[in-house]
């Protein structure tokens, strides 16, 4: 009997994945975390087994069981501490919802110094008044990657601020701002920085995507009085066209950005803030819980808004340098087209892929990312992790390494048919729908464990 013993350079990738074992290949990509399995993390006092390894582990590897999100994302965006007990995050809880009705009553009030100062003028669907500039370009048209207009003052950019050491507002004061000087001084914004944002708010909640609707039944059915109610305690309008449940769900975002705005005035708002806002309320229903899951969430995502947009182009940066490293040829054809900035992927990068998958991969990839940042900014990924550290190294950035695999993955195209960015732009906003956010995981996998250290 003959045996053939064929050379393994002709099978490197089978057996350089044999190595690595990515945790979202096809073979190895477990269940996401079930109900039953959410419970078995805790010890009888309601803490996390083990510091929380188990609880990343599992997200990373799978992500999160609808049925859980609400309960399960506050804990993995750090409204929680992971060492809490339940009794802590029920005390927590408390104190977050009271602190969120005081950013409420606060933005209340400005709204009426707005009223009494003239200053509130206009409605969402005449926001372009003369202290917007130039309002030609809307968030939701095909070249995201064009709309670089802000709702911030033009007054130059923003110091850098640390991720977890945020300058935001002093919420919890119990004094409402009750002058424009108080609101200056303590918070660094004018009236008219208000008025602004909360003029884009209105536009942009009424414009919200709807994809999320069929996750969320009970959110759906809301009554056409319920919705106008709520639509009305927030002053939204130019809402004729929308169903109720769309109804609803826009005067919750604007409910919630406009606290956002108070809470972080150095971010304030920014179009695209709503496309993150919007698949946390689909999925928490609770208010104040929701705002406290977007105010985590923006810890890392507020870079995306800066007006000197200092955090984009690091972003852009370091896909750039992923794509350099792993194909040569497709970046160098890239500089022939001047697109080595890898500006096509600004959509990508400033909403996080919000765009580019259905509702439900988009909660995929952002809970894989969650837990990702939330084993290294608990320190865990530098002890607990171990061996799966080695095979599969969690990293803040691996947002960016998917949006590498996504234009890797369509090199032969760029390279062959594409003679110029415009029409590589094109390709990427034409991705929505077509996107395996497994198989992007999977490939983002090889690009982290051979070029992280590198980048």
């Amino acid at each position: 009997m003959l045996v053939f013993t064929l050379p393994k350079v002709l099978f490197p990738r089978m057996i350089h994945w044999g190595s690595l074992k990515s945790p979202w290949s096809h073979r190895r990509r477990k269940h996401a975390l079930l109900p039953k399995q959410w419970k078995n993390l805790f010890t009888a006092d309601g803490k996390l087994v083990d510091g929380g390894v188990k609880f990343l582990k599992k997200i990373r590897s799978g992500g999160v069981d609808p049925s859980i999100r609400a309960e399960v994302w506050p804990l993995l965006l750090g409204v929680y501490d992971f060492n809490s007990s339940k009794e802590e995050r029920d005390s927590c809880r408390s104190q977050k919802r009271k602190e969120y009705e005081n950013l409420r009553k606060q933005f209340r009030q400005i709204l009426k110094r707005l009223e009494k100062s003239g200053k509130l003028k206009g409605t969402a669907g005449n926001f372009c008044s003369e202290d917007f500039g130039n309002c030609s370009q809307v968030f939701d048209s095909p070249g995201l990657e064009e709309v670089v207009s802000r709702s911030h003052s033009t007054d130059g950019g923003s110091p850098a601020v640390d991720d977890f050491d945020l300058p935001f507002y002093d919420h919890r004061h119990p004094t409402l701002l009750s002058s424009d000087s108080f609101l200056e001084r303590v918070v660094g914004k004018s009236v008219v920085d208000f008025a602004k944002w909360r003029r884009i708010i209105l536009l942009d909640a009424v414009r919200a995507n709807d994809d999320w609707i069929v996750y969320t039944p009970s959110q759906a059915a809301v009554s056409t009085v319920k919705a106008q109610r709520l639509a009305e305690s927030v002053g939204l309008k130019d809402y004729d066209d929308l169903d109720p449940c769309r109804i609803f769900h826009a005067a919750r975002l604007v409910s919630i950005l406009e606290a956002y705005s108070l809470y972080d005035p150095e971010i304030g708002y920014c179009q695209g803030m709503s496309d993150l806002l919007s698949p946390i309320i689909s999925v928490v229903e609770n208010d104040s819980e929701a705002f406290w899951c977007f105010a985590g969430f923006m810890k890392r995502a507020r870079h995306n808004f800066r007006l000197d947009e200092v955090g984009i182009r690091r972003q852009l940066n370091i896909v750039s340098k992923i794509i350099k490293c792993k194909d040569n040829h497709l970046y160098r054809h890239l500089e022939k087209l001047q697109a080595e900035d890898c500006f096509f992927v600004y959509r990508m990068v400033i909403v996080l892929f919000r765009r580019e998958l259905n509702f439900e991969q988009t909660l995929c990839l952002w809970e894989v990312m969650w837990a990702d940042q939330a084993a290294i900014r608990a320190g865990i990924a530098k002890s607990a992790w171990g061996r799966m550290r080695l095979r599969a190294p969690p990293t803040d950035d691996l947002l960016l390494y998917a949006i590498a695999a996504c234009v890797l993955q369509r090199r032969k195209l760029i390279i062959e048919k594409y003679s110029s960015m415009d029409e590589i732009m094109r390709e990427c906003n034409s991705m929505a729908g077509h996107l395996d956010v497994w198989k992007l995981l999977d490939d983002a996998h090889d690009l982290v464990v051979n070029l992280h250290d590198k980048i």
